[in-house]
């Protein structure tokens, strides 16, 4: 199985979170998408974070439960640094081909990951544009140290066959909603959501 892993706070899951998880479906043809709801990132912070719980059930209800599953698999691992769960995760699915996903705006912060060259190392990694964000991702400071192992776009589809020590740009619209546009809004009031 190839699966892409779409890890993120989801504070809200949102329209831009499926347009990404559907682009890396079919872009590196992969088998599924696994929406991984962080239970505390550790570079946000806690003040405006909607509960785990209801994070999850926004998560669960953009994915389809087939090829795009939202997942509680980082907070029943215990885990809430990427590079952890990524090497659990090899561990318990040894014949699944994992590739990270993010968007610009996530590569623009690697740097600030926790042994971020290790997960780099370990897994390959599809970043998808975000407005504003491209060009301080790509010349940020993963990016540069990366750059020799970036890959072109039209290697995606063989993405999932490396180990690691690759990385591609994905092209796709850009769709400028986010998570924080959504709670300023009140369109995502986490104390009257209903499960």
């Amino acid at each position: 199985m190839r699966i892409g892993l779409l890890g993120g706070s989801f504070n809200p899951a949102h329209a831009g979170h499926l347009m990404l998880a559907r682009r890396a479906l079919r872009a590196l043809r992969l088998d599924q998408v696994w929406l991984m709801v962080s239970p505390g990132n550790p570079l946000k912070p806690s003040k405006g974070m909607a509960p785990f719980r209801v994070r999850l059930a926004s998560a669960e209800r953009i994915a389809d439960g087939r090829r795009i599953v939202a997942t509680d698999i980082e907070s029943r691992l215990g885990q809430r640094f990427t590079v952890k769960t990524v090497g659990l995760l090899k561990q318990r699915f040894p014949h699944v081909r994992f590739v990270w996903l993010m968007g610009a705006d996530g590569l623009a912060q690697l740097s600030h990951w926790k042994r971020w060259r290790r997960l780099a190392a370990m897994v390959p990694i599809a970043v998808l544009p975000r407005p504003g964000s491209v060009s301080p991702a790509l010349r940020g400071a993963a990016a540069s140290v990366l750059r020799h192992q970036r890959r072109p776009s039209r290697e995606s589809p063989v993405l999932a066959e490396r180990k690691g020590n690759a990385w591609t740009f994905l092209s796709a619209p850009q769709n400028d909603i986010s998570a924080t546009a959504l709670r300023e809004s009140g369109q995502f009031r986490p104390e009257s959501d209903q499960e």
